[in-house]
């Protein structure tokens, strides 16, 4: 058996590894660079190596430095994680060479498989049904758009060497092909050192669901059930669930079946997925096969009871499977909500930080049965930064059935509490109480068709007005009654805490009375109807839970000011707790109108400036490029909303801006 295992990886997954390896009793090396010094990987292993500069291509991407971490601390063994270099064959030679055991499988199937375009054509010798496209190298602009009108619009843009989103790209005409095509180019070359490009058609009304297959070096390869990875966003992953709710048992069995003929056919060990699109009639296509532990690992794992990463290290240390095809069974459902440090409310524009907090709902089994598991690299009062990824956790519940799953993620990311940093998890939340997710309609276009003029939080209906307004009335209660014991008496005079308010919820305003003590409360409204609500928030708590009228929810609150910001299920209003004369007041107050930035380019991101298009004098067409910026491992191309003329330019190529500086201006 292994003894000693070196992650050359970072965050989650890390940290991930090193649980399993602990688990086994087997010793951890983690690696850093200068950004993750501080990291919780580094303090969870058991030795760490200092492994170069911030920059992933001078640090976890460097093999050099990688080999040199290994003969410092003598680890026989690298378990790779996912990104990075765990699909990169050099580094697994580079293992074997130096004696060191690679978690993961054969050299021969990631080269097969980590190449796009030959995977493709292995694919379908093995029987495995594939897209139509261009499986050659493209030389330019040209010939990608000469290739895209052949094949059909809409086609699909990706990178040979990519994953994780990086390098691809949808194009629906001419235009879109031949600009997606050179950022396609330079997302593959920076991300993977790799810029070569293949097009395919692209599936409409797509579900992307994979399957899970393991196997040992004797031969025995299984499957373990699907993933479906449809929730997406700009070709990413947010949201994953295992089973699918879509799949028949017949269609698993037969995608399951391909992707081991697929495995066996490259002589395949250790943990990989194939990943397949599938349209509205069941029809499944071949779209890669990823050789190595995947991000959404964690709901396979939840169904079937399979510790996927103590399964690759007992692979790669010679066992054979412990288990056959006919031991795998499902078991319940589980969802996965990836939570990124990105701000939904800016069209999900990477954002950086100082986590000033960060509580992750309960792990565990809950009362109810239902298990709650948080996948994190993270810790309260750390970084994160602009060089890698933006996932802060990987939020999964599991229950019996799907709704109870997505029920339990509903409560689980209500009490996960992140401050100091723009994330999605109001996002997250506004997805679970949808009914259209619910029901299991999902395709990749979920999120474009659901959210076609971006995310801007989740407006409260009538119901939930008036639980926030009595959550509110309450909150300010309490307020009141902690000034009351602090101030005390004054001569014979008590401070009096007022029964009577009104609660102003942007344009709604709802006349309440209270009545009751302790942590119940009856909150009464002026139509006759009333709530009950028992809690245990008390003043200073930034985070609640409510039972109103029998329903747990787990609210954020916020004071501002003389105001109380509230969080719950998506929702993020601002109350204000009047009395009826200062509320009718407030009303003759003016509005402070926003700055006028209509006619500035402002950086929407901490990230570097990679071009600029135009000059100053310049006159722009609406949709036309003006600059790109390149922050976490993506390129985001910038353009003009308007036609317009150019009055000056502040940025240049090369220069590094925070959120909101300027990058040009128009006349």
């Amino acid at each position: 058996m292994i003894s000693k295992i070196l992650i050359a990886n970072r965050g989650e997954i890390a940290c991930r590894v090193i649980r399993t390896a602990k688990k086994m009793g087997i010793a951890t090396v983690a690696v850093y660079s200068d950004a993750d010094a501080n990291a919780l990987h580094v303090r969870m292993a058991d030795e760490a190596v200092h492994i170069g500069p911030s920059p992933s291509s001078q640090s976890y991407l460097d093999i050099d430095r990688m080999l040199a971490a290994i003969r410092r601390t003598g680890a026989d063994a690298v378990h790779p994680g996912y990104g990075f270099l765990s699909e990169n064959p050099l580094f697994a030679q580079a293992l074997d060479k130096e004696g060191v055991i690679f978690i993961g499988p054969p050299v021969g199937a990631i080269q097969a498989m980590g190449d796009k375009i030959t995977s493709k054509k292995l694919a379908a010798e093995a029987g495995v049904s594939t897209v139509p496209g261009h499986m050659g190298l493209i030389a330019d602009a040209d010939e990608a758009v000469a290739i895209s009108s052949s094949i059909g619009y809409p086609v699909m843009i990706k990178a040979s060497a990519g994953g994780g989103g990086k390098g691809m790209r949808i194009a629906w005409n001419d235009e879109e092909a031949r600009e997606g095509f050179q950022s396609s180019k330079n997302e593959a070359k920076n991300s993977f050192g790799d810029d070569r490009i293949f097009i395919e058609k692209f599936v409409d009304q797509p579900r992307h669901i994979e399957i899970q297959v393991l196997g040992d070096r004797h031969g025995s390869i299984v499957y373990l059930g699907e993933r479906e990875c449809s929730i997406q966003r700009r070709n990413q992953k947010v949201i994953e669930e295992a089973p699918s709710p879509f799949l028949t048992p017949e269609t698993r069995r037969a995608m399951g079946e391909q992707a081991v003929a697929l495995a066996k056919a490259v002589g395949y060990h250790s943990a990989g997925t194939v990943e397949f699109i599938v349209d509205g009639a069941r029809n499944f296509y071949f779209l890669e096969m990823n050789t190595r532990l995947q991000v959404e690992h964690p709901v396979t794992e939840l169904v079937t009871g399979v510790d996927l990463v103590e399964q690759m290290i007992r692979v790669a240390s010679g066992e054979k499977l412990s288990l056959g095809q006919e031991d795998v069974t499902l078991n319940g459902w589980a969802i996965e909500s990836r939570l990124y440090a990105e701000d939904p409310f800016r069209n999900f524009l990477p954002s950086i930080g100082r986590l000033s907090r960060y509580r992750p709902p309960a792990e565990g089994t809950q009362a109810d049965g239902t298990i709650v598991r948080n996948d994190t690299g993270v810790f309260e009062g750390g970084e994160i930064s602009m060089y890698y990824d933006p996932m802060i956790a990987k939020l999964c519940t599991w229950a019996p059935d799907r709704a109870a799953a997505i029920d339990a993620m509903s409560a689980a990311l209500d009490d996960f509490e992140v401050e100091g940093i723009g994330h999605n998890l109001p996002f997250l939340s506004a997805v679970m109480g949808q009914e259209r997710f619910r029901s299991g309609s999902i395709t990749t276009a979920y999120i474009a068709e659901e959210f076609p003029e971006g995310f801007s939080g989740v407006a409260p209906d009538a119901a939930a007005s008036r639980t926030l307004a009595a959550i509110a009335a309450v909150v300010q209660s309490r307020v009141q009654a902690r000034a009351a014991e602090i101030s005390g008496t004054i001569g014979n005079h008590a401070r009096v805490v007022g029964t009577d308010w009104v609660v102003q919820l942007g344009k709604i305003s709802h006349a309440v009375s209270l009545s009751g003590s302790g942590e119940a409360m009856v909150v009464a409204f002026e139509d006759g109807g009333s709530l009950t609500l028992a809690s245990d928030w008390h003043p200073g708590a930034r985070h609640a839970h409510v039972i109103a009228e029998g329903e747990m929810l787990g609210v954020k609150i916020d004071l501002v000011g003389s105001a109380i910001r509230l969080r719950l299920r998506g929702m993020d209003v601002t109350a204000r707790v009047r009395s009826a004369r200062v509320a009718e007041l407030a009303r003759l107050m003016p509005v402070k109108l926003p700055p006028d930035t209509s006619r500035l380019l402002l950086c929407p991101m901490p990230g570097v400036i990679t071009s600029i298009a135009v000059t100053a004098g310049e006159t722009v067409e609406a949709g036309q490029t003006l600059a790109t910026v390149e922050a976490m491992k993506m390129e985001n191309v910038l353009k003009a909303e308007r036609r317009g003329v150019v009055k000056r330019v502040t940025a240049t190529a090369g220069q590094s801006l925070a959120v909101d500086e300027l990058i040009l201006e128009f006349e």
